[in-house]
């Protein structure tokens, strides 16, 4: 029988001011076991998960604890940072691969093993604003196959999120380097919102996932709802997304993804327990009150209608999940 999906989010999301104390509490009243760590006040102010001290993380290890939850994914920026070393105009930064691999890498995987997480977020590094990222798969799937075999050594999983401006903006193209890496260690992650942000329709979206479902790993779960849709953007602001909405109410068509994850779930399962994950995450990350390039926010009032927004899919579709229940909180 197929086990429930593991629902889980970005907690900063549900965090007025991205207070622990606000995360966990938010989290645990919604009834999740599960979070992705990526921004946390845990004392010393408002950091990313790859800035925090030793005694942050310890503080943080032993609040979770406390409330019942464990980290699905550590949530870092690792390939959030230009190929190349060129003036393109935008702001991202540029670090020698090497050294990047030496230190943020490592630092990612040291986060993960310290936290409890076999899972890290991560992405396919931004291309010169205006070239085409086709011709940059082979240097992107070099660095990312070099990526897998750090988090292999530490028992770890790298996951390729799927975003608009990145080498990896899209399924196909994501598809194109999980063949080209074509390692254990890296699977895909799959985020509708990502994919209409950039133009593309439901069906296009639909056909975006299932270019993904070879190489997938896990679903982030975001929707977006444009009201003036202009076709296929080739680079999106990403400072002016502002239509982001709950999965049952959007464009990208999570009741068809969904539907088709049902039957590919026994699949998904084996895949994930192969990499000693505790099963198929679905990672809310809403954005329902905004949304940026390193993040977004909901609010916690915001999470729970998000959350509950994916729920109602869940059972349209068929798709048993698991929240906390009264034997929980007596156990």
């Amino acid at each position: 029988m197929t086990a429930p999906v593991l629902l889980s989010g970005f907690a900063d999301e549900a965090a007025n001011e991205k207070q622990a104390v606000q995360q966990y509490s938010a989290f645990a009243a919604v009834g999740l076991k599960y979070y992705s760590i990526r921004f946390v006040d845990a004392g010393e102010g408002i950091k990313n998960v790859m800035q925090l001290s030793e005694p942050e993380i310890q503080h943080l290890v032993k609040m979770q604890g406390d409330y019942g939850l464990k980290v699905s994914s550590i949530g870092s920026p690792i390939g959030k940072v230009k190929l190349l070393d060129v003036d393109d105009g935008t702001s991202n930064k540029y670090v020698p691969f090497d050294q990047y691999l030496r230190e943020d890498v490592e630092i990612a995987c040291e986060r993960a093993i310290a936290f409890g997480a076999k899972l890290i977020r991560g992405f396919a590094f931004y291309h010169p604003k205006g070239t085409d990222p086709h011709e940059h798969v082979n240097q992107v799937s070099d660095q990312l196959g070099q990526i897998a075999d750090a988090c292999e050594k530490h028992g770890l999983t790298f996951g390729l999120e799927v975003e608009a401006n990145l080498v990896g903006q899209t399924g196909d193209l994501l598809k194109a380097i999980a063949d080209q890496v074509n390692h254990p260690a890296m699977l895909t992650i799959f985020d509708a919102a990502n994919i209409v942000t950039q133009g593309f329709t439901a069906d296009e979206t639909y056909a975006q996932y299932l270019a993904m479902k070879p190489s997938l790993g896990w679903l982030h779960i975001k929707d977006y709802h444009d009201p003036s849709p202009t076709g296929r953007i080739e680079h999106v602001d990403e400072a002016s997304l502002s239509n982001f909405v709950p999965a049952d109410v959007g464009d990208s068509g999570h009741e068809a993804i969904l539907r088709d994850l049902k039957d590919f779930l026994p699949d998904l399962e084996s895949r994930m327990a192969a990499r000693g994950a505790d099963g198929v995450f679905l990672d809310l990350e809403p954005h329902v009150k905004g949304g940026g390039q390193f993040g977004g926010f909901s609010g916690p009032d915001g999470f729970g209608v998000a959350l509950r927004g994916l729920c109602r899919v869940l059972d349209y579709v068929g798709i048993q999940y698991d929240l906390r229940s009264f034997a929980d909180i007596k156990s």
